[in-house]
């Protein structure tokens, strides 16, 4: 049965491989115009996406059906196809947000209002794939992780109206992994920059359950790992973290500084295991047991089970309900919520598709102690999947927090943002 399996993923491999060289060829000279600031015959004109209509009010029914706690509401703050993973402007009021298609969103909200008033495409003529992972430098760069390229692109958010924009090839096409290892499969990079100022990425392994023989490897490159690297020029790159399956969400605590991330679970070993993970990093080299271990549960696929379980495991801070698909996640800044939730970590749950039962399509919240480490979690906003009917109105990837202290939800299934607020209770 596994050969068929390796025969079917090689194939595909290089498939991929032969496809993504012509699309990295094709790519080549419109990058290499950006970086010299010249243009690149891409149309100026890019319509902007229809923010008013009826897919905008059915969205706005949708959440009608989302319970959140006492005092809190929720609204659609912008229609934004695809919506991932978000990347709050640091000086204006908008953000850009990416997909795991070929588009990053600039979200714009020009009169400081409750809502978005534009959303259209950031730097088409660099011709994205797959740039999932959007996060900013300290000095106001936005950085672009794609699946095997990292862009960076200065004063992004004063300088995205037209289709060129200036741009830094941090690692070029086909060297953020090897080229024969790309996949199609937790090919969605996430990435932060640490206090450190080094940029951090986010690598899923490309298997359910990696071969031995690839660990190695997987173990050199990071894949199945973080990594960080010099933000500018990809330098003094190395692997900051080992034994993870796929993280989607990343993000510093600003109390520590220590790094936390979810993991995605394995398929196929039942409804109920493995759990899933939130994780904090508090060194580099830290190890977090796969693919002999997630959750509380051993990996059996490969006989990982069958070796001595190693003793370097750094186990997880939150144990998930298995198979809720836990992605994005960032730490509350803000003052506009209760007192409870400020300083603690909220995290989206896609929802799953490898289980009997569907759950997820929530944001969970979780609360700190006082030496850092994970306290208490619990639902925060639940409403997404329909318990009639079992299908999904919304899968949330995201979140992230506005200056004023509300937190947006990014849903790449209904292809929104929404806004949530603190009206206080009884409103």
């Amino acid at each position: 049965m596994k050969k068929p399996r390796s025969f079917v993923l090689t194939a595909v491999v290089a498939a991929a491989t032969f496809a993504l060289a012509g699309y990295a060829q094709a790519q080549a000279p419109n990058i290499e115009n950006l970086k010299q600031m010249k243009v690149s015959g891409v149309d100026p004109n890019m319509p902007p996406v229809p923010q008013e209509g009826k897919n905008a009010n059915q969205l706005r029914e949708n959440l009608k059906r989302v319970k959140l706690p006492p005092g809190f509401k929720i609204d659609l703050y912008a229609v934004v196809p695809d919506a991932r993973h978000m990347a709050v402007a640091p000086s204006t009021n908008m953000l850009f947000v990416g997909t795991r298609k070929s588009t990053v969103w600039a979200v714009t909200n020009r009169n400081s209002g409750d809502v978005a008033t534009e959303v259209k495409p950031f730097a088409p003529s660099a011709k994205f794939h797959v740039p999932n992972g959007v996060c900013w430098t300290k000095d106001g760069f936005l950085v672009v992780v794609e699946h095997n390229r990292v862009l960076n692109f200065p004063a992004a958010e004063f300088f995205y109206e037209g289709g060129d924009v200036a741009v830094i090839e941090t690692v070029p096409q086909g060297k953020l992994i090897p080229v024969e290892e790309e996949s199609y499969n937790h090919h969605a990079r996430v990435c932060r920059v640490g206090p450190d100022g080094m940029l951090y990425i986010a690598m899923g392994q490309p298997f359910n359950v990696p071969p031995r023989s690839k660990l190695d490897l997987f173990n050199k490159v990071g894949i199945g790992g973080i990594v960080r690297m010099n933000p500018f020029d990809g330098s003094k790159r190395e692997v900051y973290a080992t034994g993870i399956r796929n993280s989607v969400g990343i993000e510093f605590s600003p109390k520590d500084k220590t790094l936390w991330f979810t993991d995605n679970q394995t398929d196929g070993m039942g409804d109920t295991i493995p759990e899933g993970e939130i994780n904090r990093a508090t060194k580099a080299g830290q190890f977090f047991g796969y693919p002999w271990k997630q959750g509380r549960t051993r990996i059996t696929d490969e006989g990982y089970d069958k070796d001595p379980l190693p003793a370097n495991i750094t186990d997880p801070q939150v144990y998930t309900e298995a198979h809720a698909a836990d992605l994005g996640l960032a730490f509350y800044t803000g003052k506009a919520f209760p007192a409870k939730y400020q300083g603690g970590l909220f995290s989206a749950q896609h929802g799953s598709w490898n289980r009997t039962t569907p759950i997820g399509a929530r944001i969970l919240f979780t609360s700190m102690k006082a030496d850092g480490t994970a306290d208490k979690t619990e639902v925060f906003a639940d409403g997404w999947l329909d318990g009639d009917t079992g299908l999904y109105r919304g899968r949330p990837v995201d979140v992230a927090m506005l200056k004023d202290g509300s937190m947006l939800i990014s849903d790449d299934f209904a292809g929104a943002l929404y806004r949530v607020t603190y009206v206080g209770d009884g409103k």
